[in-house]
């Protein structure tokens, strides 16, 4: 089961190196939403030496187009290694160096909560064999991963989650819900309450059952796999809920009881012990009750590395889904819509299926039309981009309406969108909610 996991964890990040890496030159290349080679500049200014440690990234070696594409693409390679066993713990190793790479310059584009839980599980797998107590690590990230996950939906203090209405919003308001996430939502209310329960149990009460015999181990590891089949069918989470199941593998391991050497003891100890304090910091910090001692410094030293992480997905229920129509114009009068290519926009084309790839625009744009512009500095670049008609940020687009030269003008208008019901035309309606970025222009 443990080569199982391996094998498939190297799938996941082939998935992931591919699926950025299509997209990296217009989110961060040099012509790209949020250029990687600026930011590091501007941190290297503010931070000095730090900076090398504070951004952990082979690319402060060389910032160029070519250095990130290089990167991508040996990851990718190096995942192939993993699936097929050659050179496999090397392969994991510069897995996860290149990953560690991506993220730490990625900026918003990689902030996501699966980026760092891949850093986790691929760390703990360069360790992972048939002892006891390293498959009990992977164990206690699944345990962290789904409690933490659960506990921040009840310490939000979220009313949603608390009157157990909260899946009967969201199908609706998550990022890119699927046709699956349309039809779950026309349920009654009740079926909802009766989801959200279960949602509490897969997630408060399945996660004990980790560490029991293992009849009742498995029990647990089948409803985590329950939750994240309903979670992968109605949404579009990359290869979050793909990553989830990989790791529900070491629940069905049965660790064998085989001699170790001295070496081997050593590294686990050190391995345990440093799971065991960063973990037990972070509990602290979840749950408000003051760091330790030195605990500060501590989450400082080891938080670049994102090795040892914080879990908790929807702990606040968005309850309306505001969505962001950005327009262009040669004349200030007459405006044309830009069309993503995954996130709602079209009130008539069907939402998309399109996991285990993640668009990661379209992903951003959900977050922006929650707040403001002035809170995404990467949205306003975005909107340079489009004025100088970069190539790199329009292929992330599904349609350009301006394709032999670019608008003298861009806005945004942002809209309420809610889903259709049985017997209406299209998937969405939509409502006008006004400007979100006023027009403007190069000059």
């Amino acid at each position: 089961m443990i080569r199982a996991f391996l094998r498939l964890l190297g799938v996941i990040y082939f998935i992931a190196f591919t699926s950025f890496g299509v997209q990296a030159s217009g989110l961060i290349g040099s012509h790209g939403i949020l250029p990687y080679a600026e930011y590091l500049a501007d941190m290297r200014q503010a931070l000095g030496r730090s900076a090398y440690w504070e951004i952990p990234s082979v690319l402060w070696l060389h910032s160029s187009d070519a250095a990130l594409a290089v990167i991508w693409i040996l990851g990718a390679a190096f995942a192939l290694a993993v699936i097929f066993e050659f050179r496999q713990r090397i392969g994991l190793v510069l897995c996860l160096v290149l990953w560690l790479s991506l993220c730490a310059v990625g900026q918003d584009f990689l902030s996501f909560q699966w980026d760092v839980l891949l850093l986790e599980a691929g760390f703990l797998a360069i360790f992972v064999d048939g002892s006891p107590m390293r498959i009990w690590l992977l164990r206690w990230l699944l345990f962290r991963l789904m409690f933490f996950s659960g506990a921040g939906k009840l310490l939000s203090g979220d009313p949603s989650w608390r009157n157990l209405t909260a899946l009967s919003y969201h199908y609706m308001t998550q990022p890119l819900p699927t046709p699956a996430a349309w039809l779950m939502y026309q349920l009654p209310l009740g079926f909802h309450k009766a989801e959200t329960v279960f949602v509490f149990v897969a997630e408060l009460a399945a996660p004990f059952l980790f560490f029991a015999p293992r009849r009742i181990r498995h029990i647990g590891a089948w409803i985590t796999i329950a939750l994240q089949l309903l979670i992968l069918t109605t949404g579009n989470y990359t290869f979050f809920n793909l990553l989830t199941i990989v790791l529900c593998l070491p629940l069905f391991a049965e660790p064998d009881r085989l001699a170790r050497t001295r070496l081997h003891r050593a590294v686990t100890i050190a391995l345990t012990s440093f799971v065991a304090i960063t973990t037990g910091l972070l509990f602290f910090e979840l749950f408000g009750w003051g760091l330790p001692p030195g605990g500060a410094a501590v989450l400082h030293v080891t938080s670049p590395l994102r090795i040892v992480n914080t879990y908790g997905l929807f702990t606040v229920m968005t309850v309306d889904r505001p969505e962001i129509v950005v327009e262009g114009s040669d004349d200030g009068e007459n405006w044309k819509a830009y069309e993503f290519p995954y996130k709602p926009g079209d009130l008539l084309r069907a939402p998309p299926v399109v996991e285990p790839h993640q668009p990661r625009l379209d992903w951003q744009m959900w977050f922006a039309a929650l707040s403001n512009y002035q809170q995404n500095p990467w949205f306003q670049n975005f909107m340079g981009r489009l004025l100088q008609g970069e190539p790199a940020v329009l292929r992330l687009l599904a349609y350009n309406p301006f394709p032999k030269a670019p608008p003298r003008y861009v806005r945004a208008r942002v809209y309420l969108y809610t889903f259709t019901h049985f017997g209406e035309k299209g998937w969405w309606h939509r409502q006008d909610r006004g400007l979100y970025f006023p027009a403007v222009s190069l000059k």
